[in-house]
């Protein structure tokens, strides 16, 4: 397979991750899954052909390619309306329809970058599990670490991930509405 191809099994798994992420957007978001895939697609082309060999690694870097994108056209979204309504993803994958469950995508962005900032390891776990679907174990070898701290890794992401968004919840809203960001993606 040279840099240019995508294996099909590969594509169709990248197509499931950017549907599920699609789902969480909200309704009027003018992106379609197969326009991420694409997008994600086009910014990973370059990538050496070794890359396109390893599963885990491909996933992973298609996820954090469709989190950029996703981030980007936020960022444009809200440029356009000067401001106006920020554009919002549930990070609970069966609370997709409940408008109590989201947050805003570039809030999630910034929490991932300020877990980094202290802990690399567990905003990669983060991302891996959550935004590429990979399991513990996918992420444990791709890591070269045990499942076992991945899952410890993955606890201690979601807790602060949810400390985080709950806190920039409750910033921007009046005390009388709470609302709620949940990661519960076992």
């Amino acid at each position: 397979m040279n840099d240019a191809e995508i294996n099909p099994s590969i594509y169709k798994e990248l197509r499931k991750i950017a549907s599920a992420r699609m789902k969480l957007e909200r309704g009027n978001h003018t992106l379609q899954p197969t326009a991420l895939v694409h997008e994600a697609y086009l910014r990973l082309a370059d990538q050496p052909g070794s890359i396109w060999k390893d599963r885990s690694r491909i996933l992973g870097l298609a996820a954090q390619a469709m989190r950029h994108i996703l981030v980007d056209h936020a960022r444009a979204h809200i440029a356009g309306k000067r401001g106006a309504g920020a554009v919002q993803v549930t990070l609970d994958e069966g609370q997709a329809s409940s408008n109590e469950n989201q947050v805003d995508i570039l809030a999630v962005d910034e929490a991932l970058k300020r877990l980094s900032d202290f802990d690399p390891r567990q905003a990669r776990v983060l991302e891996l599990h959550f935004f590429a679907g990979l399991t513990f174990d996918e992420i444990a070898a791709g890591l070269g670490i045990s499942a076992r701290t991945i899952k410890r890794d993955w606890m201690m992401a979601r807790a602060w991930m949810h400390g985080q968004l709950s806190r920039q919840s409750s910033d921007q809203r009046p005390s009388s509405r709470k609302v709620t960001a949940n990661i519960h993606r076992p």
